[in-house]
């Protein structure tokens, strides 16, 4: 019998200030070297896709001013906008774009930064090599419930899924489940890096990640042929894309306007497509 898991996201904190830095996006990206002087404190919180460029960006300025501080905290896409949306922090990330009703409400302001894709996954020691948009499909609602059924070894499926507040989620949910049913015996886990400790610990398991964290530790099968990788997510290949997202109340002011500008810039770019994202 299938578990139902919901696994906290981890808060993982660093350091980072807030200045008087007037945002521009015509004006220049900004480099380590215009952080120089400055001192305070930013918020983070939100998407879990985005941690990996926010915690390399976050320990650079760190490391090149340490009378800066910021916090990193997950929580999922609904988290960020509502702590951004309440002023609980000053970026709010989402792995989806904003709603209208969300800008309505809150006054945000949105900035993408990266072009992500988002992949069925499974345990590496899954024989299976690919599967059909319509077989992700029924292996979600729990019509297909069984390995064998899809080339596999005879072994029942044990779906994972993400909750409700995650941007991960809704865009499988939207462009690969078309929104169907995901079965109610799903085990839901909180972040991507959740997801994936629950598939490396359980060979009959699938899931689903952002493309920027696969790895050995996971296995992504081709959907209708075709592997999903950055490179075909560019290319438009691969359909299951979107993309990631700081977002402010307001236009950003301060260190806050620098931090973005940063994310942006060159130096950005480099840490996000270290991150296995596709820079914009």
């Amino acid at each position: 019998m299938i578990m139902r898991n919901s696994v906290m996201s981890r808060c993982l904190t660093l350091v980072l200030s807030a200045g008087l830095y007037a945002f521009s996006p015509l004006a220049g990206a900004a480099d380590l070297a215009s952080f120089a002087g400055q001192n305070g404190k930013i918020d983070i919180a939100g998407g879990t896709a985005h941690i990996p460029v926010m915690n390399a960006a976050a320990k650079r300025i760190m490391q090149s001013n340490p009378s800066i501080r910021i916090t990193v905290a997950a929580g999922g896409s609904g988290v960020g906008v509502q702590k951004v949306g309440e002023g609980l922090v000053d970026i709010g990330n989402t792995g989806r774009a904003l709603t209208d009703a969300e800008v309505a409400k809150y006054g945000l302001k949105s900035f993408a930064f990266a072009i992500d894709g988002v992949a069925a996954v499974v345990n590496p020691k899954n024989p299976v090599a690919g599967l059909t948009a319509v077989q992700v499909q029924e292996i979600f609602a729990g019509k297909i419930t069984n390995w064998k059924a899809v080339g596999g070894r005879d072994a029942a499926i044990h779906v994972f899924t993400r909750d409700e507040a995650s941007g991960t989620r809704e865009v499988f949910w939207e462009k690969l489940l078309k929104k169907g049913v995901i079965a109610d015996s799903a085990n839901v886990v909180a972040s991507n890096g959740a997801m994936k400790s629950a598939l490396a610990g359980d060979a009959d398991a699938i899931g689903y990640v952002s493309i920027g964290h696969i790895d050995d530790t996971l296995k992504a099968p081709a959907l209708d042929g075709v592997l999903p990788t950055q490179d075909n997510a560019r290319s438009g290949t691969y359909p299951v894309v979107r993309k990631l997202y700081m977002n402010t109340k307001g236009e950003p002011q301060g260190l806050t306007a620098a931090f973005i500008n940063y994310i942006l810039g060159d130096e950005g770019k480099r840490m996000t497509a270290a991150a296995g994202y596709l820079p914009l």
